[in-house]
């Protein structure tokens, strides 16, 4: 809390698809900045996910509910325009996740959308603890849809989530 007792809130807005130990590591990290942080799980209609919104901002409840009791995180899902979230929730930023050089291009460009659209919020960046730069949902879903132990990249409640999802193929 400010001085003049304004509450900082943040919203680290993605589609998690899914959850993985970066982005736990981008959420301690957001907490230790700001009073309030919000995860918007996002719909997303230009990606095909693995899990439905509502799994995915289950298992997003699961993994920081002990985290939640003491920094202040609300999880929630969310379909249209961030900006739009951003306004609604009264953030003051917007926390974006950067593990290598070619994330930057495209989430500078995004930053700058929504400072045009939501002048009331800066994005911050923030990179994940050294040990998960390497780590994408991408590249877990691929290692877990060929059979391959996750144990240790996601959450264990999304490391069973994916043995299940993928148990049928």
């Amino acid at each position: 809390m400010t001085s003049d007792g304004i509450i900082r809130r943040a919203l680290y807005p993605g589609t998690f698809d899914p959850l993985t130990n970066g982005h736990i590591s981008l959420i301690e990290r957001a907490c230790l900045i700001f009073d309030e942080l919000i995860v918007a799980v996002a719909t997303n209609a230009g990606k095909d996910p693995l899990f439905t919104a509502a799994e995915r901002t289950d298992l997003m409840r699961e993994s920081v509910a002990e985290m939640s009791e003491k920094d202040r995180i609300t999880v929630l899902s969310f379909d249209g325009l961030l900006a739009d979230l951003v306004k609604q929730q009264q953030a003051a930023a917007i926390i974006r996740g950067l593990r290598a050089i070619s994330d930057f291009e495209y989430e500078f460009q995004m930053a700058l959308m929504n400072r045009k659209l939501a002048r009331e919020a800066e994005t911050v960046f923030l990179m994940p603890a050294l040990s998960w730069v390497y780590l994408s949902s991408s590249i877990v879903k691929d290692v877990a849809s060929n059979g391959g132990d996750v144990t240790g990249l996601v959450p264990p409640s999304v490391a069973r989530a994916l043995e299940e999802k993928f148990a049928g193929r």
